[in-house]
């Protein structure tokens, strides 16, 4: 069980990894108001071929063509702990919590008992009582 779970968490943290670090380009383009194009790996396609929205014929005074580059960028670097940053405070409370925890946590064998399987006779009467001794 305890495989299974450190390997879930040990892909959740490679994928936290992968996408911290995954940076793209969103590039939309606009003709007025209307978004016509949005495009993820390269440049959006102009309102120049579209015959009944074009924006030319519609304001020919102003440029009512625009687009817009939306950069999403992730982490370029991942800090490294270097092992001479850590001293040690830090690695006598490391062990010790870990002896601790391996001490609390540690399974507790289970102890042979011998007498297991084992049935008293059947009395019948209690033998000190009927013979009237008794340990003093």
């Amino acid at each position: 069980m305890k495989q299974i779970i450190s390997k879930i968490f040990s892909t959740i943290l490679a994928f936290l990894v992968l996408f911290s670090t995954f940076s793209f380009t969103v590039d939309k383009h606009y003709c007025g108001d209307f978004l016509v194009d949005v495009s993820y790996l390269g440049e959006a396609d102009s309102c120049n071929g579209l015959t009944k929205d074009d924006c030319d014929s519609n304001l020919k005074k102003k440029k009512c063509c625009k687009n817009e580059v939306d950069q999403i960028e992730g982490q370029d670097e991942i800090q490294k702990v270097s092992s001479e940053k850590i001293d040690f405070k830090k690695v006598k409370l490391f062990v010790a919590f870990n002896i601790s925890y391996k001490l609390l946590f540690q399974n507790v064998e289970k102890q042979f008992n011998p007498h297991q399987y084992y049935s008293p006779p059947d009395l019948i009467s209690d033998i000190q009582v009927l013979h009237e001794v008794f340990i003093i």
